[in-house]
């Protein structure tokens, strides 16, 4: 609480104004005091800047406390209100109390006022400190966020070179090894039979080598993803799973263009990776549908299984770090993640993420139960 205040006096009696300040300083109270009897005045004051307490009368000449209150309220709502007046009815108290006054307490009973004013600083100095916490703390926050938009940023792009050096360099150098050795078998002996079999043997696990590096740096950072764009790329992927699962999954998708921003096509694509993986782990399922349009300026992916269904427990589950991750990606450019489950009938994955306004054009389309983008659209995509 601060050692000296200032305090507004709405008064028009100077008699009562100085039994007012006489109370609170003989309660110990240090202050610096301004009285000002007409709305203007009052107005005027405020807008000078807030006072640290506001003491008002609550019958003036010129205008009624309500008006008052109302005053303070819009110029600076944070600041204690405390009516100080010669008659106050119950309901009226009552009225006051509910329209934000901090107190009220009559002339007649000063007693009341030092305790009264007391408790309204302290309950000020409060809420001040609650407000400067909640400020560091989304401070923090914002922080964090951007720390996660940078970490996310880094791990793409390490992601994208390592994929590119493990393609290109352990690639070619197989390639090269594969050569080398086909040129070698070629000037064995025809009787070296062992031989012969060794080279093909050698040849094969290279050939197998070059296939495990290709995989790997697709993994990493799919091809199609940069070449193809956002929709090829989550059909590729969804290929992907019905051939590592058996797990029918159709894509329809009614996004026309293929380049969409980075972080965009980064963004819906992992989170489309991390959801089939939770379909594989836990839906127990034999179709995925998968749908991806623009709704106004949002894009919009939704993936629906017809496994068991998700649980409430599991959609709060604060270790789920698959769903936190998921979450997370799409809150980074303003968007979101919703689950929804139905026991026995499968759960549905909604990603709802708006498009920078520099990048929004006319394509504004939805999916309708007749149109010809429902029917599933396959392109045939390399890694």
């Amino acid at each position: 609480m601060k050692t000296e205040i200032h305090i507004l006096m709405l008064e028009d009696s100077e008699m009562d104004a100085e039994l007012v300040m006489h109370t609170l300083r003989k309660g110990g109270v240090v202050f610096s005091s301004e009285r000002v009897e007409t709305r203007p005045a009052f107005t005027r004051a405020l807008e000078r800047g807030p006072p640290d307490l506001i003491l008002s009368d609550y019958s003036l000449p010129s205008f009624d406390g309500y008006a008052a209150l109302a005053i303070a309220q819009e110029k600076c709502p944070d600041i204690p209100f405390i009516f100080v007046t010669g008659t106050l009815g119950e309901e009226v108290a009552i009225e006051t109390l509910k329209k934000g006054a901090t107190d009220y307490v009559l002339k007649h009973r000063l007693s009341r006022l030092l305790p009264s004013v007391q408790r309204a600083l302290r309950e000020a100095e409060e809420r001040a400190a609650r407000r400067r916490a909640q400020e560091q703390l989304r401070q923090s926050h914002e922080q964090l966020r951007a720390l996660s938009v940078y970490l996310q940023h880094v791990r793409e792009e390490e992601r994208t070179r390592i994929a590119r050096e493990v393609h290109d360099e352990l690639g070619q150098a197989l390639t090269g090894l594969k050569l080398q050795l086909t040129w070698l078998c070629g000037r064995l002996p025809a009787k070296s039979k062992s031989l012969h079999e060794s080279t093909k043997t050698m040849t094969e696990r290279i050939d197998e080598t070059i296939q495990t590096v290709r995989r790997i740096a697709t993994e990493l950072r799919p091809g199609v993803l940069d070449s193809a764009g956002l929709p090829a790329a989550l059909e590729w992927q969804a290929l992907q799973f019905e051939r590592q699962t058996g797990i029918h999954c159709p894509v329809q998708s009614a996004v026309r263009e293929t380049m969409l921003a980075q972080e965009l096509n980064t963004a819906f694509f992992r989170i489309f990776q991390e959801t089939l993986t939770n379909v594989i782990r836990h839906a127990h399922a034999t179709k995925v549908d998968v749908r991806f349009a623009q709704m106004g300026q949002f894009l919009v992916l939704e993936v629906k299984d017809n496994g068991r269904g998700i649980s409430e427990a599991e959609m709060n589950n604060t270790k789920s770090i698959g769903l936190l991750g998921m979450r997370e990606r799409a809150a980074l450019l303003g968007g979101e993640v919703r689950l929804r489950g139905e026991p026995g009938r499968g759960t549905t994955v909604t990603v709802r993420i708006p498009r920078p306004q520099k990048e929004a054009g006319p394509n504004k389309l939805n999916f309708h139960e007749n149109s010809p983008d429902r029917r599933p659209r396959r392109r045939a995509a390399r890694a």
